[in-house]
């Protein structure tokens, strides 16, 4: 009966030992596991990084952005310039006269994705372009039509036009057409 008792004693040093080694592995595991992880100033100074990156990243993109519309409209402006002079030259050709068309965008291969030319209203959606017909003085010019454009900032430009022909077409007095500089309509 003693050697039972002496067995279990045993059986339950073991058992504590065991135990024990289990909980020390344990610890072990939970000081890696923290020791893994970041510190709170760590990830406070990380965060102060990318707040300044993204101050930095943010107006350099809206830069390049407003320098894209700017581009691409100037695109579309010199194509229509462009063809302006071709029908010209086409007129001259034909009828012994320069002229250039009511419509200016009538002279583009390819016209803008959103164009209003029948409306005659100023652009009001991103990226649209339109033809408003009407008087319009502009540095001491006249013109009888104007061309504008919204970008997607929701800046608004025009572009005056006239077609520079005289109202009597039997006459030589024919002007020569022009389109002026850009300019903000918002301003």
């Amino acid at each position: 009966m003693k050697l039972k008792v002496e067995t279990k004693a045993f059986g339950t040093i073991i058992d504590i030992i065991y135990k024990h080694q289990r909980l020390k592995k344990a610890e072990n595991n939970m000081k890696k596991a923290i020791k893994n992880g970041f510190t709170l100033i760590e990830l406070i100074i990380v965060m102060v990084i990318l707040g300044i990156m993204a101050s930095v990243a943010i107006p350099r993109y809206l830069d390049s952005i407003s320098n894209a519309e700017q581009s691409a409209e100037d695109a579309i402006i010199r194509s229509i310039r462009s063809g302006l002079r071709q029908h010209a030259n086409n007129a001259l050709y034909k009828n012994g006269r320069e002229e250039w068309p009511e419509n200016p965008f009538s002279v583009l291969k390819e016209a803008p994705t959103v164009l209003d030319t029948t409306n005659n209203i100023v652009a009001e959606i991103d990226d649209q372009w339109t033809f408003v017909r009407g008087e319009f003085s502009y540095q001491g010019e006249d013109y009888s039509a104007k061309i504008t454009h919204q970008r997607a900032d929701n800046s608004r430009f025009q572009w005056y036009y006239s077609r520079g022909v005289s109202e009597d077409m039997s006459s030589d007095d024919a002007g020569e057409g022009t389109l002026s500089i850009r300019n903000n309509i918002d301003q």
